[in-house]
């Protein structure tokens, strides 16, 4: 008996495009809120270093790394990647 392997008789079952393409777009999201996070760390860096109001941009700050760890969390439930890229 072989762990792991499929039924005799039955060939394995692929995973849903929709899923694999759903962790793409996580990926997606990720990467574009990594930007924004990068971004407004600069801001509100440059806003504190010339003594000019950065509570906004601080706020700003913390709700999209909250988001990206909420996206990260959410991503690591879904399957690795399989999908390869047309040429």
């Amino acid at each position: 008996m072989t762990h792991g392997a499929a039924p005799q008789g039955r060939k394995p079952q692929p995973i849903a495009p929709k899923r694999v393409r759903s962790g793409e777009d996580f990926d997606i999201i990720i990467g574009f809120l990594g930007f924004w996070a990068v971004v407004l760390l600069v801001v509100t860096v440059w806003m504190e270093v010339t003594a000019q109001p950065a509570v906004f941009w601080a706020l700003g700050l913390l709700a999209t790394l909250l988001a990206l760890y909420g996206m990260v969390r959410l991503r690591r439930r879904l399957p690795a990647r399989t999908a390869t890229r047309r040429k």
